[in-house]
């Protein structure tokens, strides 16, 4: 690509120096004109073309930027939905964790409040279990004791009645 100022100071052409040597000044002149008019022709067509590759450029550039950000907005939109998809599940996660919390803290005096319970029934059990013993023991006792004043009674009726029969005979 030439520029004006390249094209004005290029070495001119032998037939461009021959029509100003044998024509003189005129010649030149219009020579000139019609280059300068070529020269700024091509300067303006090479700036439009700059122009316009600037333009495309620009609206490539806006274009990539209308893309970055949609795609900004969308994970934006997508972030917060994340987020309102794990916020509901760590209350509820928290909230839970907080019954479980508090139900052990309830639960531990009433496992111990079992367990002195369960002492206090197997002491009470023991203690029912001996007297039992005891009372078996003195039942038997007493049976055999009955037993033992019914032998008694019945060998003195024996002989009360061995007496009342000796008596009456």
């Amino acid at each position: 690509m030439t520029t004006t100022r390249q094209m004005l100071e290029q070495p001119q052409s032998p037939f461009i120096q021959r029509t100003i040597s044998i024509n003189g000044s005129p010649m030149v002149d219009d020579r000139e004109e019609e280059l300068s008019r070529s020269a700024l022709a091509l300067y303006k067509e090479k700036e439009d073309e700059i122009e316009r590759r600037k333009m495309e450029v620009r609206d490539r550039v806006q274009k990539k930027l209308g893309l970055a950000e949609e795609a900004t907005r969308r994970l934006a939109e997508i972030r917060e939905e994340l987020e309102a998809l794990t916020d509901p599940m760590r209350k509820e996660v928290s909230a839970i964790r907080k019954r479980v919390d508090a139900i052990n803290r309830e639960l531990k005096p009433l496992g111990q409040s079992c367990q002195r319970k369960e002492r206090e029934f197997k002491e009470a059990l023991e203690a029912y279990n001996e007297k039992n013993k005891e009372k078996a023991m003195f039942v038997s006792k007493l049976v055999e004791l009955v037993t033992e004043s019914e032998k008694l009674r019945m060998t003195k009726l024996d002989e009360l009645s061995k007496s009342i029969d000796v008596s009456l005979r």
